[in-house]
This record gives structure tokens, C-alpha cells and sequence, in this order.
């Protein structure tokens, strides 16, 4: 497969799990994103995260809930992606009342596809990461915005005055 460059991403047409909280009960479901956007008439915002529970994901996903409703008004569902399992991510909703959908992405297929795994250094360690990135699709599944390297803290403060008209 092809990597993509920031200007031609395009949505991915290949099974990814999402796991969300509907009424108390986790609902499990293996969707294409691509497929995900042509069925509603919204954009799409695919931000990528190191690990769940951790403070700065923690403080991102829950500013991302606290604000979901403007996001809606301006057409947009969020998703968030880690490489975490789905137990994890069940754990991370539950505790945090997260009411965006997460996706698991454990064998880094996706994290792949975006090149947001890169190494990093850690206490003087090289290691392989995943670098919080966020990418922005519009209802028709075109990139409108990219971002890598992104600090957690306000993000979306910051995406919601780049999106707003």
C-alpha cells in the first residue's frame, strides 16, 4: 500500500474497530471510514492519540466531548484512534463518561496509513511512537486540515477557530 502524503490522504477503505457507549452497553463495530462519511451528511475529524488514561489524552478527549456539540453545528463527528485494545478503550470511555467513539487500532494499520508512528525519545531512549496528530475531512471525505506534533491541552479551542466560518 501506498503511503500518503498530507496532501493526498484520502479516507481509508479498509475495516477499522470502533468502539462506542450507547445506553450503558458497548457496541463494537467494524466500519470503513470512508463508508462511515458517505453515510451521514458530516465531516469527519480523525485525531490520533499515544495512550489512553494518560493525562494529555485524557485531557483531549475529554475537551473533545465537553465541546461535541459544536463540533455538530458545524457538521463535524469526531473520532479518536489509538493503538490500544478495544477492553482499554471501554475502560478509558467509562471512567472519563467519553462520549465520542474510539477506534483500536492494535495492529497499527491505520496509525501506518497516516505515518503518525515515529520514533521518539524517550528519557534518552529512541523508541517508536505515535505523535498526536488530528486530520479534518469534509462530508465528501477530502482532507481539509492536518496537523501533526499537537499539544493537547486546548486543541480544540484551536480546530473548532480554524473550522468555524
Amino acid at each position: 500500500m501506498a503511503k500518503p502524503t498530507t496532501e493526498t490522504i484520502a479516507l481509508p477503505d479498509f475495516p477499522v474497530t470502533m468502539v462506542r457507549e450507547l445506553d450503558g452497553h458497548f457496541i463494537h463495530d467494524d466500519i470503513d471510514l470512508k463508508d462511515l462519511v458517505a453515510h451521514t451528511d458530516k465531516g469527519l475529524i480523525l485525531y490520533f492519540y499515544p495512550k489512553d488514561s494518560t493525562p494529555g489524552c485524557t485531557t483531549q478527549a475529554t475537551e473533545f466531548t465537553a465541546r461535541l456539540s459544536e463540533f455538530d453545528d458545524l457538521g463535524y463527528d469526531i473520532v479518536g484512534v489509538s493503538r490500544d485494545s478495544v477492553e482499554s478503550h471501554e475502560k478509558f470511555i467509562a471512567k472519563y463518561d467519553l462520549q465520542i467513539p474510539l477506534i483500536s487500532d492494535s495492529n497499527e494499520k491505520l496509525c501506518q496509513y497516516f505515518e503518525v508512528i515515529k520514533e521518539k525519545n524517550m528519557y534518552g531512549k529512541i523508541t517508536l511512537g505515535l505523535v498526536r496528530s488530528a486530520f479534518v475531512f469534509d462530508k465528501d471525505g477530502n482532507l481539509t486540515h492536518a496537523q501533526r506534533n499537537l499539544r493537547a491541552k486546548d486543541y480544540t479551542e484551536r480546530l473548532l477557530t480554524i473550522l468555524a466560518p
